[in-house]
Formats: C-alpha cells, sequence, structure tokens
C-alpha cells in the first residue's frame, strides 16, 4: 500500500462524515422523544394508580395483587425514565431499561391479542376491558410501541447527544472512539 492509499483509505467519504455530524443530533431527537413518551405515559397514569393496577390486570398474566402493584409502580418507573432521558443523564443504561419495558410491553399486547382478549393497552391512560361494540387496536399499539423501541435501540448504539448531562461529564466515548477506526 503505498502513502496515497493509506492517507485515503483513512479519510472518511462524505456520506460518512455526514452522518458522524447528524448522528448527535439525531441521538438528541431519539433522546427527547423517548423522554416525552415515557413522561406522557406515566403522567397520564400517575394520577389514578388503581386504574393502571386494572390495566394491568386485564392482561391476565399477573395473580390480581401483584397485577396492581405494578401498575401502581409503573408510572413512576416511566416518569423516572423520561426525566433521566430528559436531561441526558446514564442515557445508555436509560435507553436499556427503555428497551426491556418496549419489548415487555410488546410482548403483553401480542399475547392480549393472540388471546383474544378485548382490553385497551394502558399505554396513556387507565387502559382495561373494553366496552361492548369497542374494538382493539392491537395492530396499531405493537407498531408504536415497535418504534419506541427503534428509539431505544439507537440510543443503545449511539447514546452520547449534545446538551446532555453525560456530554458534559464526557460519558459514552465509547462509540465515538470506534468510529476513529
Amino acid at each position: 500500500m503505498t502513502v496515497t492509499e493509506r492517507t485515503t483509505a483513512s479519510t472518511p467519504a462524505p456520506g460518512h462524515r455526514r452522518w458522524r455530524a447528524a448522528r448527535p443530533w439525531l441521538g438528541t431527537a431519539a433522546r427527547l422523544g423517548l423522554a416525552a413518551v415515557w413522561l406522557a405515559a406515566g403522567g397520564s397514569k400517575v394520577g389514578d394508580l388503581a386504574a393502571s393496577g386494572r390495566a394491568v390486570s386485564a392482561y391476565k398474566i399477573f395473580p390480581y395483587d401483584l397485577a396492581v402493584v405494578i401498575g401502581a409502580a409503573l408510572p413512576f418507573v416511566e416518569l423516572a425514565l423520561g426525566l433521566i432521558l430528559l436531561v441526558g443523564l446514564a442515557t445508555r443504561l436509560a435507553a436499556g431499561i427503555s428497551a426491556a419495558l418496549l419489548v415487555i410491553f410488546i410482548a403483553g399486547i401480542a399475547s392480549a391479542w393472540a388471546r383474544g382478549l378485548s382490553i385497551d393497552c394502558g399505554c396513556f391512560g387507565s387502559g382495561g376491558d373494553l366496552a361492548a361494540g369497542q374494538d382493539p387496536t392491537y395492530g396499531t399499539e405493537l407498531l408504536r410501541d415497535v418504534g419506541f423501541l427503534v428509539l431505544a435501540g439507537f440510543l443503545l448504539v449511539w447514546p452520547r447527544t449534545p446538551v446532555s448531562v453525560d456530554a458534559a461529564l464526557g460519558r459514552d466515548t465509547r462509540e465515538e472512539e470506534s468510529d476513529d477506526e
């Protein structure tokens, strides 16, 4: 390999440079979007924890008493994730917890659909059994949650975003170091 070839090989292509310039801002949008989702979901449930418990119970996966405890705790977990993502603290960890929760939610909705339950997912409100004549919207709910999972996945791979506590502390630089190779 000649010196010219080595220099050319180490110079990023224009598309790569654009990606490296855009990626932090795409990450910021993903982080703030996912934060908004968690804040909206938790905020819509925190005022009526009993309804949140009934929504979890409607999935018929857990015993009623456990479903009530999960339903009462879930809004606070969602609000905490939303706040952590909003400020950009421990973004990779928050994205990982978000991804795990979203996989659980996707599995729960798919399970309800497969078992023929007629429930509202309770994702952004009280949820529970649907009234007679109402049809569940499982397909839309699954697509929406898969979209949120994509946001969490992006942040798992590229958690460093400008204007965040992580950036101020110099955290999560591993992906930037590996991109330079």
